[in-house]
């Protein structure tokens, strides 16, 4: 998982839309910082992640039910919905997703009224339209990073020691389990089990339909279609209707000099993406089709190589012989003639003679078949070959193509950010309101791929009603069939817990031997981290010969905690990379969201963590305060940071004492009045020359 954006409205401090927050990532430039004071919404920030992704909060986020800006409610009317929203953008394996959670609240004369939260995901095509999945939304993200996980990668500094207390164990035994993929492999023993239990009791009768019933849920399934299709239709027109606004504005904007040549580039580029985007899909969809057709000459190479010993130790045995064969030697016989004229009567030399070589004669139609298939086998081992380059020049198209989408789309976005702030107003306008006719162009796609994905879910219902109408029992081929099932789940049992057994050994050391490093790298302590085999994470010491447990500080035990994270990130993309894991998530991304990082350590732990973290997360977000922003620490991450934030809190204490921060070469507020009896927070971006 790859963070992208972070956009949020009417969400505890921050009023209204909020511009999008850009989280930084490349291989160096991969630390995002964001600036605030103590109650300005880094907290809130935090828990805006943990609250779209999964509908959790830290800890210390208090009154959690009050999600919703008071100052938008404060000038709602009555009855008046006031919606609140977090939307979450990021990458997997290629492909962009939002994730997007809103609620809304109603105001009446006594009290607030909340309605239950709602979870979309949309992902983008390769032809870079946005659609839903016909997955769930919590399945998706799950699939990505699971919620068990989601403390260890958003996460309150402060409190991060919290993560290895004694009633904590058991859940980062659970959390070291599923890196590891153990945790997985667990939950298919387990869910086999039940499945196996299952099978055993799935014989119970289908009773008949009530037809009548079902034919009037299929009409009315079928007419909720046809009213989609109409919106569908509707949303196609105003889609070309908004792509001839944006022609006719782009037009406009070449028409006026100053930015004529920027205008033409742009529309160069945005050809170039569109072409690229079609080019992706197809090369995507030659891989796959080479896959299908031709991925199994891959698995016989063991086959094959066993075919080839065993012709070999044929011939070692002289039971495949080349030369005169059985065919030939018997016709002589039968005939009574030798090829030589001589007659082969039974009793004679030449007889006797000929009927000698039977033994030492092979049959021409083995050797003839085992000829044949040698040659079938060179070519199939031919073929696994060429699988492999066509399935390589394809997978290095893809990744040609990706880079080149990435490279037009990041021009693009410097294109339109000069036209934003060009000094020329109308050019300012005509870039605003190309923005908002994308912004327009954006919501239709999602309304379009969402009624799409609603055609699709009712169809499989419409699907289901026909079957179950013309269903019909068949109990003594499910019976055959769970018995089969039973004798097959069985199996699979047995070989995961073996998989189990072998994953843990060879891991686990791995991991704690990282974990002693990072930890060591950092603690100026003489103390071990170890990893139980229980996967229980805690501080041993020898000093005295003995390795006894150590009862560690509320430091030790945020350097400790950090170590473990550290040192999984590490280990994973390590193991991922040589094929070694089994994982749930994408094994070789992971971000980290930390608010309050360095706040109970020393400055020389401050400074060895701000020096490791950044190397070993891929993404990086810090949210931090005036104080926590100290030299040690601005000095070891300043080169590492793309992207930059200031939370500007505004007062609605009379008289509140101004305060600001110096940040590169500029001057930034961090607490202002509130010209409006409101407090509330807004978001800047840091412009460091």
């Amino acid at each position: 998982m790859k963070l992208t954006s972070i956009k949020l409205c009417n969400f505890r401090s921050f009023y209204g839309q909020t511009p999008e927050i850009t989280i930084a990532s490349g291989d160096y430039r991969n630390t995002t910082i964001i600036h605030g004071n103590n109650g300005a919404g880094k907290t809130s920030l935090l828990n805006a992640f943990t609250w779209v992704l999964y509908e959790k909060f830290t800890a210390a986020f208090a009154a959690t039910e009050q999600l919703v800006n008071k100052r938008a409610i404060s000038e709602a009317e009555e009855n008046q919905a006031v919606e609140c929203w977090v939307e979450v953008g990021w990458e997997h394996e290629g492909t962009r997703y939002r994730a997007k959670r809103n609620c809304r609240v109603y105001k009446n004369s006594t009290s607030i009224e909340a309605t239950k939260t709602l979870l979309t995901v949309q992902f983008a095509g390769d032809d870079g339209k946005w659609g839903f999945s016909i997955e769930p939304a919590e399945e998706i993200i799950n699939n990505i990073l699971p919620a068990s996980l989601h403390q260890y990668f958003f996460f309150d500094g402060e409190r991060i020691e919290e993560i290895v207390r004694c009633d904590k164990k058991a859940e980062i035994a659970e959390a070291t389990e599923t890196f590891l993929g153990v945790k997985v492999i667990d939950l298919a023993i387990r869910h086999l089990k039940e499945a196996k239990k299952s099978l055993d009791n799935e014989l119970a009768a289908i009773g008949d339909a009530e037809t009548k019933k079902l034919l009037t849920a299929q009409t009315k399934l079928e007419t909720a279609i046809e009213k989609i299709n109409e919106r569908q239709t509707e949303i196609k027109q105003e889609l070309e209707n908004q792509q001839t606004f944006k022609k006719d504005i782009s037009n406009r904007l070449i028409e006026l000099s100053a930015v004529t040549e920027l205008q033409e580039r742009r529309e160069t580029l945005e050809t170039q993406k569109r072409t690229n985007q079609e080019d992706l899909k197809k090369t995507k969809d030659a891989l796959k089709k080479i896959i299908s057709k031709q991925a199994y000459t891959v698995l016989l190479s063991d086959t094959n190589q066993k075919f080839r010993e065993i012709i070999n130790n044929l011939k070692q045995k002289g039971e495949l012989k080349s030369g005169i064969s059985k065919e030939f030697v018997n016709d002589l016989i039968e005939s009574g003639r030798c090829i030589c004229g001589a007659d082969l009567k039974e009793g004679g030399h030449g007889y006797f003679h000929i009927k000698s070589l039977l033994k030492k004669t092979g049959s021409s139609s083995v050797e003839e078949t085992a000829i044949r298939m040698g040659a079938q086998i060179d070519n199939l081992d031919q073929q696994a070959n060429l699988f492999w380059e066509n399935v390589n020049r394809e997978q290095v198209r893809i990744s040609q193509l990706r880079e080149s989408i990435s490279e037009i789309e990041t021009e693009l976005d410097k294109i339109q950010e000069m036209l934003r702030k060009d000094p020329n107003e109308d050019i300012r306008g005509l870039q605003k309101r190309l923005d908002e006719i994308e912004i327009k162009i954006d919501e239709l796609n999602r309304e379009q791929g969402a009624n799409q994905q609603e055609i699709s879910h009712l169809q499989s219902e419409i699907d289901v009603l026909v079957k179950q109408i013309s269903k019909q029992k068949q109990n003594e081929e499910r019976q055959a069939l769970a018995q089969r099932r039973i004798i097959a789940t069985q199996d699979a049992i047995e070989r995961l817990i073996e998989v189990k057994n072998r994953q843990e050994k060879q891991f686990r050391l791995q991991l704690e031997k990282r974990v002693q490093e990072i930890f060591t790298e950092i603690s100026v302590t003489p103390y071990i981290p170890k990893i139980t085999e229980k996967y229980e994470l805690i501080l041993v010491e020898n000093t005295t010969g003995i390795e006894a447990t150590v009862a560690a500080s509320t430091g030790e035990n945020q350097i400790l905690s950090l170590s473990f994270i550290a040192s999984i990130i590490d280990k994973v993309r390590e193991w991922s990379e040589k094929k070694k894991i089994m994982m749930v998530p994408d094994s070789s991304t992971f971000p980290i969201v930390m608010d309050s990082p360095f706040g109970s350590l020393d400055a020389n732990s401050r400074r060895h963590i701000a020096q490791t973290i950044p190397k070993l997360a891929n993404q990086l977000v810090v949210l931090v305060t005036k104080t926590q922003w100290r030299v040690e620490v601005e000095e070891e991450i300043i080169d590492r940071i793309g992207k930059e934030y200031v939370l500007i809190y505004y007062s609605s204490k009379p008289n509140c004492e101004q305060e600001f921060i110096e940040v590169g070469r500029e001057r930034y507020p961090l607490i202002r009045q509130s010209p409006n009896g409101f407090e509330y927070t807004e978001i800047v971006e840091v412009e460091r020359g």
